[in-house]
């Protein structure tokens, strides 16, 4: 796999985290994140709305991860089936190069109850969105939202572990480890 190279969008995202990270994330500003990125903050600006944006930015990407291979997939495959195919492809969005950035990240979204805030945001509208995706392949209700709950939740505790500071596996293999988990709780053998 290619080594992951940043562009300025990125360039941004490391500086920022960097700072929020020796400074504190109250303590730094725009101003402080483009001098040290060497950009100016109108650069800084065409990327991001502001310093919290460079937390959260590629929602958009993030919530296609999952529901691409959802809204592509079979008619005929099953509800569960269609949570392991998004899990699958979201191992794309989180390859091993930028677990470090991903560490980080969450170390600063942890420490700031806002930021916090706005991560469960983020999650909840992965929710609704996937909700509204299998309800719009036909999975009727109770079945749609429970596919989008259980994917969020397998998601999020799969995210948890590959940035476990012990963690080396892919997020691929996590997300697995934890959908076949789930499967022996509700099937157990016998």
């Amino acid at each position: 796999m290619a080594r992951w190279q940043p562009g300025t969008r990125e360039r941004l995202q490391a500086t920022a985290l960097q700072l929020f990270a020796s400074r504190g994330y109250d303590q730094t500003t725009v101003a402080e994140i483009a001098a040290a990125a060497e950009v100016t903050e109108r650069t800084f600006f065409r990327h991001f709305a502001d310093k919290r944006e460079v937390l959260f930015a590629g929602q958009d990407d993030f919530l296609g991860m999952f529901t691409g291979p959802i809204e592509t997939a079979p008619a005929e495959t099953a509800p569960f089936d269609l949570v392991r195919l998004a899990l699958e492809a979201s191992g794309a969005f989180f390859p091993d190069d930028r677990r470090p950035w991903s560490r980080g990240r969450q170390e600063i979204i942890d420490a700031h109850p806002a930021l916090g805030e706005r991560e469960l945001g983020k999650l909840a509208t992965l929710k609704g969105r996937l909700g509204e995706v299998f309800r719009e392949r036909g999975i009727p209700e109770p079945a749609a939202t429970m596919a989008a709950e259980t994917a969020v939740t397998v998601f999020h505790l799969s995210f948890a572990q590959w940035i476990a500071a012990d963690e080396d596996r892919s997020f691929r293999a996590i997300a697995r480890e934890r959908l076949d988990a789930l499967t022996s709780l509700v099937h157990p053998a016998h």
